[in-house]
């Protein structure tokens, strides 16, 4: 792969493999809890997720929200909520600020299926949950935080979370997690670099250059991300001559600048931000 090409692979095989366990699982469980980033609305979607749950009920959560920009964030709920019909809450990476109104959502939206068993003279029982999204959009960090333990492994590299668990919340609520989804399109390498932007698609899949060349061309607008890098023009090169990161011959060094602005916007130090836009209806 060129390094100054942005082409990202970007489907691995145990994702495939996940979502083919997911389609067998579904029907274990009463209610889906879509999580998404909320630095990407829609890119940190799944195209297909209607088409995937039918008509299973789907709780919409924004995580990392303290990493967006919340005037904005404020838009997407309302946008979120009327296109897919569905309860849209947020949620922070860190802090665990609304997760009582997670697990009520969640077992409200389960209800009617458990009132249908009760019907049939079943027993009540905890409603069921699937936990779904992207790799790196927080799923294990949420389950952590809502059952305050770390029974499910959780870290900030894409495809952590390899096996399905349950995990009991409350005598009310079971959590299936699953790990994240990456949808089965290849051809979007916008949204791919999107993706690749908050750590959703493995660092083995693309080269950090054109990467972070693509954030910088986003970012080029934001005056905070300049003023932070100390510098008039938002690429790589002028970014390397800034912080003195050369290489031998006094050469910018591209990869390391690379590295660390990709770095940089996934901390929130450049700011606050939302990459995507709301469709214009």
């Amino acid at each position: 792969m060129k390094k100054d090409k942005l082409h990202i692979h970007w489907y691995p095989g145990h994702i495939a493999k996940a979502e083919r366990q997911l389609k067998e699982k579904l029907n274990l469980v009463d209610v889906v809890i879509e999580v998404r980033d909320a630095r990407l609305p829609l890119s940190s979607s799944y195209a297909n997720i209607k088409k995937l749950l039918g008509e299973k009920p789907r709780l919409l959560l924004l995580n990392k929200a303290d990493l967006a920009d919340k005037k904005d964030l404020e838009k997407w709920v309302v946008y979120l909520k009327k296109m897919s019909g569905c309860p849209v809450l947020l949620t922070e990476a860190k802090g665990s600020r609304d997760l009582n109104l997670v697990i009520k959502t969640a077992v409200d939206l389960a209800e009617p299926k458990i009132q249908a068993l009760i019907a049939k003279g079943l027993l009540r029982r905890a409603a069921r949950a699937m936990v779904v999204g992207m790799p790196n959009v927080g799923k294990s960090s949420i389950i952590n935080k809502l059952t305050k333990s770390s029974k499910t492994k959780v870290g900030a590299k894409a495809g952590v979370t390899r096996q399905q668990q349950w995990v009991r919340i409350n005598p009310k609520l079971d959590l299936l997690d699953t790990p994240g989804i990456i949808p089965t399109r290849q051809d979007n390498q916008v949204q791919a670099a999107k993706l690749a932007f908050v750590s959703s698609v493995s660092e083995n899949a693309y080269s950090p250059e054109p990467v972070a060349k693509s954030l910088l061309e986003l970012l080029e607008k934001y005056s905070e991300v300049k003023e932070y890098y100390k510098t008039t023009n938002l690429t790589l090169e002028d970014i390397a001559i800034s912080r003195n990161w050369v290489k031998k011959g006094n050469e910018p060094d591209l990869e390391r600048t690379a590295i660390y602005v990709l770095k940089d916007f996934r901390e929130g130090r450049l700011g606050l931000f939302i990459l995507d836009e709301i469709p214009e209806e």
